[in-house]
């Protein structure tokens, strides 16, 4: 598998790189969490961290800061473009725990990473329509959480690949390496699913993969987040 062209070739039908923003500037606190298409012009960042500033009444200062830290996550991202990358045909576990307003969630499930029609957005609107979860922001953070563990998943194929170019050049031979260095949450399908091994999951891991969704009262979201803020300091 290769990155070529002008995105990172990630197992979802649209190519769009997480951003997230966590801004301090003169004891105010800026935080979001979103998507970004590579192929916007860079122009775009400037624009986007005026309307953003202007729209939540922030200090000007934060249109820097914002532009910076948008153009540094695109920065990264455009760097792995056209190396190559090392994985098996696998399945990854992804994990949800995140808390957006009110709403807790807590979730893991299969992801497959040869299916390029994969759509995080997609999914995140089913779950949030199947769990009847009516905050419109809850879907677009788990689509982000989501891409996040995908891109970092395509950062340690990019370091897999590179490993294995210098074990060639100084050893001729990959004898020592028995499987991919894909990361902890892949899953060998021959392994997990062999001739002696069942598709279907022990009564005593049910509860691993079932959705958990909470919400919070306003009291306790306020507790949560002076604990946050508590561990920042």
């Amino acid at each position: 598998m290769t990155l070529s062209g002008s995105s990172v070739n990630r197992p979802t039908s649209e190519n769009l790189v997480p951003i997230r923003l966590d801004i301090e500037v003169d004891g105010q606190r800026f935080k979001d969490a979103f998507t970004w298409n590579p192929s916007d012009p860079d122009s775009e960042v400037i624009s986007f961290a005026k309307r953003t500033v202007k729209d939540l009444k922030l200090p000007p200062i934060f249109v820097t800061h914002i532009a910076q830290s948008i153009q540094s996550q695109l920065a990264e991202f455009r760097s792995l473009e056209g190396q190559e990358m090392y994985s098996t045909e696998k399945i990854m576990i992804l994990k949800l725990d995140l808390r957006v307003n009110n709403t807790i969630i807590r979730d893991q499930f299969l992801w497959d990473l040869s299916n390029f029609n994969s759509d995080p957005e997609e999914f995140a609107r089913t779950f949030c329509t199947d769990l009847d979860i009516s905050d419109p922001e809850v879907g677009p953070a788990i689509a982000v959480s989501i891409r996040e563990q995908l891109y970092e998943m395509a950062i340690q194929n990019v370091a897999s690949a590179r490993e294995i170019r210098m074990v060639k050049k100084g050893r001729r031979g990959l004898e020592h390496l028995s499987s991919s260095k894909g990361g902890n949450n892949s899953l060998d399908l021959a392994k997990s699913f062999g001739s002696k091994a069942s598709v279907l999951r022990k009564r005593k891991e049910w509860h691993l993969y079932g959705p958990i969704v909470d919400t919070l009262t306003n009291e306790e979201v306020d507790a949560v987040e002076a604990k946050e803020d508590r561990n920042l300091l």
